[in-house]
């Protein structure tokens, strides 16, 4: 520690009044009058309005260096300039820091092995709340989504690796700080505008029914300045950006059922010298675990994004001693998503197989046999719009009262709402298809999927309407905080930070679904124009997959405009009823927590011979969860297709559950400056990851859709305490030359709590099953197959219509009868395996980063490089059937970066790679099965000429080597999902004042 005592003190207010939105230019001036020697380091770190790669890279260094414990950073290149177009996308560039993308782009992140949920966002040192929508219902996550913030309006992002007392509780993994620009930081006046054009390759490989534009703009602008001789200060930001995308996507959304070799159940395959068993090649062993896929699908999907974001900040420092700070962020991000599919979905009856070797074995190819070809070709497609809308408003004033006491006090309310933006919904789906499907293949020797029907010629006039769903989701996270901070300086050598704060977080999730089950068909294919259905050809829309040109594909697929098809049926219909969304939520989740907190952290400096010095911590945390939940009440089950049964609901009800828990988190920071340009860190602290909301909402839902064995449904346990993990640090970090360094860190993680899913078989409502039941019975015994459900339900229906609960609507396009069978007393009662989250597991990961940066001289180039390296015993075992506990998201990641600047050019090349990680413990079968990400790689562009001082163009390019996100089961062969998008190039312009 070469640098004065007194400098580990201001640094430590610093970071303090970072998170407070205090006034950093004010802060240095203080500095400046309490320790004279302070005043070019504190200005070092406060000075976010920077130029140029170089300056970018130095100013993210000299936080690193000069930050307690282990923190990295980003700079913004220049006003309205930020390394990457996105937030996450530039946080993947400091080891540690894995994200997940979505469309294309970064969107969450995972940092040292630890998953989203559990790394805390802050903008400006303020909680931030996060809301977001999945396809299905409300998402159950607090990791916020940094898709939602354009990057112009941002100064800086700091990465908080190891815990501080000061910082909020949640952030297991990291604390990220998202800083923006403060008026009087810069005292001057600041004025720039930035336009965009942007293509995306994505949208260029669509049919014309869903593509959008092929360019489309962004446009920014920041405004600042300030007044009456830098009392006053005000800064305006706000950027507009459009962006036409698309993605294509080949996947089995229903998942894999996994199986022993020697199990007999519904959809294995036949045992040896069974009738059947002479189709199987290579067959699973007694003791081998094998898989058989649900469905296959193939999705062309178009994207309309609208993305606006804007911040004001008004500032007023009467005096030195005082700063005030009122400033409101924010953000809205519009999703139009158009859909259409082909899909094949597997009933289990006789096949063909061919498998891969064992232990774990996979098809090569599954095969089944169907004839007479009379199952569907199924061409569904959705049409529905989210937006997510971010708010966030705080008032923070600084005092100082002397040189030695400096007190802060914040209030900070902020909103983040996730909701349909369509007519349709949040999820608008039809289902179409014709009955002519004979037997099906599926090919998974290569890495695209391929599907191959004997028969089934497109024909427009077999085409009609099946099933249906119009889904409305919400979900809303609201944070009310107070924060009350300080530090007193006893001596040149030490002080005191400490504070106390409140923050009450709110979650609310509800949803409606509209469903209707006539995957038979619904009315009949007279009903619809011929001219509705576009005949087209599918190998084109999968290029970049390798397979998808397969001379045995079933190349041939129709599109179809959704709202003309969804008038057709209404019209068909009568009644726009099962067409359309609902307002009147039957299931609506409200959870409360409220945590109050208080810390304590003394900082030291002294000599052993070498410069040395600690910062020791404690924060003392204690939350009360009130879970409310309105859940609907179920009053029957009715088969209504071949293998969907579907479950019925009464008026729902609320119910309310609690629970409690306080922790006290030590902490503590220890650094030593080897000699002038080496430093050795260590840091220990404890934190907690809060539980998902998922976890903890209260009372029991069933999924509507049940099966011929059964169904599922999920509770909350508010009861649920948090992960709790004891972290050590060890880092070793050379700074050999300026703007050049070396370091390498290693981390440890004992992590305890972990929440599992464990799974009970119940009977909610004492549910009566069809299946299985007195009328299934008798027609087996009229001779029916008993797994051929075709004949069984058209027994039924043509022989108990208007008595026993049946009801016959109709006859499909294959003749077979189409209607509903419920369930009657005597029938067996059905059986749901709910998911009931508990604290089950402890565990530890551990890891090495090292990191590269180096300057070549003066010549304007230069590099960053970074590997980081994480492990865990805790893996999924692929040979086993049980549920299991794994830690999600842990992977190896590098980062490659390559700079040229002069006065004038700059060019920056950038590589980014994560290894293959665990997604999730099941699939979309809702059974045990692991789904793991591949190893993916990305190649980003950009390049830079300064016209002059005010005027200067830039030139983007993301992912340049076009690459391919896919995802697979227990083997390689098993494909979950694989996804293409394409490039995006952006050329632009910005003009400074």
């Amino acid at each position: 520690m070469k640098s004065p005592a007194p400098t580990r003190h201001a640094l430590s207010q610093l970071a303090a009044a970072c998170t407070l939105l205090l006034a950093q230019q004010a802060l240095a001036q203080q500095a400046q009058q309490a320790t004279p020697e302070k005043k070019s380091e504190v200005e070092q770190l406060d000075t976010v309005v920077v130029t140029g790669i170089r300056k970018s890279l130095d100013s993210s260094l000299d936080l690193k260096r000069k930050g307690q414990g282990v923190v990295d950073g980003i700079v913004a290149e220049d006003i309205g300039k930020f390394p990457d177009t996105n937030l996450a996308e530039s946080m993947q560039r400091i080891s540690g820091v894995s994200i997940d993308r979505s469309l294309g782009e970064g969107s969450r992140i995972t940092v040292r092995g630890v998953g989203p949920d559990f790394n805390l966002v802050l903008l400006n040192g303020r909680q931030m709340p996060a809301s977001s929508l999945q396809e299905t219902g409300p998402s159950n996550s607090r990791a916020f989504d940094f898709a939602n913030l354009a990057s112009e309006s941002i100064a800086a992002l700091e990465v908080y690796k190891t815990s501080r007392a000061e910082n909020p509780a949640g952030g297991m993994g990291a604390v990220i700080n998202i800083k923006t620009a403060r008026p009087l930081d810069s005292k001057r006046q600041i004025a720039s505008i930035g336009v965009k054009a942007v293509k995306d390759q994505s949208n260029t490989r669509l049919p014309d029914t869903l593509a959008g534009s092929n360019v489309t703009p962004e446009l920014s602008g920041i405004y600042s300045d300030v007044f009456a001789g830098g009392q006053f200060g005000i800064a305006l930001s706000g950027s507009y950006q459009k962006r036409d995308l698309g993605y294509n996507q080949a996947s089995v959304p229903g998942g894999w059922r996994a199986f022993k070799g020697d199990e007999n159940n519904w959809g294995t395959i036949p045992q040896a010298g069974t009738p059947g068993s002479e189709r199987i090649t290579n067959r699973p062993k007694a003791g081998d675990i094998y898989s058989v896929p649900q469905n296959l699908l193939y999705s062309v999907n178009g994207i309309e994004r609208e993305r606006t974001n804007g911040q004001l900040t008004l500032q007023y420092a009467p005096s030195k001693a005082v700063t005030a700070t009122l400033d409101y962020t924010y953000s809205e991000n519009k999703l139009q998503t158009k859909r259409n599919e082909l899909s094949a979905w597997f009933n289990f009856g006789p096949t063909t197989t061919t498998w891969t070797d064992g232990p774990v074995a996979a098809p090569l190819l599954y095969q089944e046999i169907i004839s007479p070809a009379t199952s569907d070709v199924a061409m569904a497609g959705a049409n529905y719009g989210t937006r997510n809308k971010n708010e966030s408003t705080g008032l923070n004033v600084l005092w100082k009262f002397s040189d030695r006491l400096r007190l802060g006090v914040d209030a900070h309310k902020a909103t983040a709402i996730s909701a349909q933006d369509s007519p349709f919904g949040s999820n608008a789906v039809l289902g179409a298809a014709m009955f002519n499907r004979g037997t099906t293949s599926v090919d998974f020797s290569q890495d695209f999927p391929v599907l191959s029907i004997q028969g089934a010629p497109l024909d427009a006039s077999k085409m009609l309407v099946t099933g249906s769903s119009f889904r409305n989701s919400y979900m809303k996270a609201e944070i009310e905080q107070f924060q009350a901070k300080g530090s007193y300086l006893f001596e040149d050598t030490s002080s005191l930070d400490f504070g106390v704060s409140s923050v009450k977080a709110k979650n609310r999730s509800a949803y409606a679904n509209v469903q209707q089950d006539s995957w038979g068909g619904r009315t009949s294919p007279a009903d619809y124009a011929d001219s509705l259905w576009i005949p087209q050809q599918l190998a084109p829309y999968f290029g970049r997959m390798l397979g998808s040109n397969a001379g045995n594909l079933y190349n041939q697929f129709f599109t179809w405009d959704f709202g003309a098809v969804r008038d057709a049926a209404i019209k068909a219909d009568g009644s726009d009823a099962l067409f359309k969304s609902s307002n009147q939520f039957t299931t609506d989740r409200r959870t409360t927590e409220e945590s109050q907190s208080a810390y304590a952290q003394y900082n030291t400096d002294w000599e052993w011979g070498i410069p040395m010095g600690a910062a020791i911590g404690l924060r003392y945390e204690r939350t009360k969860v009130i879970s409310t939940a309105l859940v609907p009440t179920a009053t029957g089950i009715s088969w209504v297709a071949n293998n969907e049964f579907s479950v019925s609901f009464g008026q729902p009800g609320f119910t309310t559950l609690e629970g409690k828990y306080d922790y006290v988190l030590p902490n503590i920071d220890l650094e030593a400056e080897l000699n002038d340009k080496t430093k050795l860190r260590f840091s220990y602290g404890e934190s907690i990851g809060r539980p998902g909301w998922g976890d903890i909402q209260g009372g029991q839902t069933l999924n509507q859709l049940v099966r011929i064995n059964g169904g599922t449904g999920a509770q909350g346990n508010p009861g649920l305490k948090p992960l709790l993990s004891k972290n050590f640090d060890l880092s070793l970090e050379h700074y050999y030359a300026k703007g050049s360094y070396v370091a390498v860190g290693l981390f440890r993680k004992n992590i305890s709590n972990y929440i599992g899913t464990g799974t009970v078989q119940a009977t909610p409502f004492n549910l009566a099953t069809p299946a299985n039941g007195t009328l299934f019975k008798e027609a087996v015994s009229k001779g029916c197959q008993g797994t051929d459900l075709t004949c069984i339900r058209n027994y039924i229906l043509n022989t108990y219509n208007g008595s026993k609960g049946v009801v016959k609507t109709g006859v499909d396009s294959n003749g077979n009868a189409t209607g509903t069978i419920a369930g009657q007393s005597g029938d067996p009662i059905a059986t749901f395996d709910i998911t009931v989250p508990s604290n089950q597991k402890s565990a530890s990961l551990s890891g090495a980063e090292l990191n590269v940066q180096h300057h070549f001289g003066n010549s304007g180039f230069g590099l960053s490089a970074n590997y980081t390296y994480v492990r865990s015993g805790l893996k999924y075992d692929n040979n086993s059937l049980k549920e299991q506990f794994a830690l999600l998201g842990l992977s190896n990641a590098a980062n490659l970066v390559g700079f040229y600047e002069d006065d004038r050019f700059s060019v920056r090349a950038a590589y980014n790679w994560r290894g293959e990680f665990l997604t999730a413990t099941t699939d979309g079968s809702g059974l045990p099965n692991p789904v793991y990400t591949e190893p993916y790689g990305q190649w980003d562009l950009s390049l830079g000429y300064k016209w002059d001082k005010h005027l200067s163009f830039q030139f983007e390019a993301i992912n340049l080597n076009d690459g391919v996100q896919r995802l697979h089961g227990r083997t390689k062969e098993q494909v979950v999902y694989m996804t293409q998008t394409g490039r995006r190039f952006m050329l632009g312009a910005r003009y400074n004042f």
